[in-house]
């Protein structure tokens, strides 16, 4: 396993932000990872799940949005959250360009990078893992922010506690119902900040990520095989 630290330049008017990569020995992806609206990407939460997944054969891709790069408390635009994933996902084309590219994100991270990948339908990745989707507000019900989801044209895993003030179960299951390309996964107990108690739930949550991606990138083997055998040729 090998970490690297990186800058990843938004825009000449926004600048840089930081970024950071975890490989392992022969991974068989790389990963975006957006943080949440209240800690970094150096949060505890976050480097774990980063060194889990590398454990797992999966590479990540930490960084920060500007907001929490420049040390401000409100969060970012929805366009400049929807440009600094766009950076990160060209970026990890650059660093693996023979490896499948998802993203994944905690709570905001994970929502403005579907709301990227809804506006984006010929993004070059292959699905989209959810780390707690804040589909409300606590204690204000609803599915607006659930919306845009039908517009994501790529495979979504959601990964949600069952104590999740952000996402009543019966809201989450049922936006997940009405999404063919969904995959909800449930964690009894566990809050929006995934505790649980004393439970060590990271084993779950890379577990989980772990299993899904495999089955993506099996079934992306399938379906180029099966094209390049109708075809009689293959590009790659």
């Amino acid at each position: 396993m090998k970490t690297r630290s990186l800058s990843l330049a938004v825009s000449p008017e926004i600048g840089k932000v930081s970024a950071e990569l975890i490989t392992p020995d022969n991974p068989i992806c790389i990963m975006t990872l957006a943080h949440g609206a209240g800690a970094g990407m150096n949060h505890e939460f976050m480097v774990s799940i980063s060194k889990s997944l590398a454990e797992k054969k999966i590479a990540t891709l930490r960084f920060n949005f500007p907001f929490m790069e420049n040390q401000k408390r409100r969060p970012d635009s929805p366009a400049l959250a929807h440009k600094t994933i766009e950076v990160a996902i060209k970026k990890a084309h650059e660093l693996f360009p023979s490896l499948p590219v998802f993203v994944s994100g905690k709570s905001f991270g994970g929502r403005m990078s579907s709301q990227y990948l809804a506006t984006q339908p010929a993004a070059d990745v292959k699905g989209i893992i959810f780390l707690g989707f804040p589909l409300h507000q606590p204690g204000k019900p609803s599915v607006e922010r659930a919306e845009h989801l039908k517009s994501i044209v790529v495979p979504m895993l959601f990964l949600q506690g069952t104590k999740d003030t952000l996402a009543s179960n019966e809201l989450i299951e049922k936006v997940c119902a009405s999404l063919h390309l969904a995959t909800l996964i449930t964690i009894e107990g566990a809050n929006h900040a995934f505790k649980a108690g004393k439970q060590d739930l990271m084993p779950i949550l890379t577990d989980s990520t772990t299993s899904w991606v495999d089955k993506q990138i099996i079934v992306r083997m399938y379906w180029t095989r099966k094209k390049c055998k109708s075809k009689r040729w293959c590009s790659r």
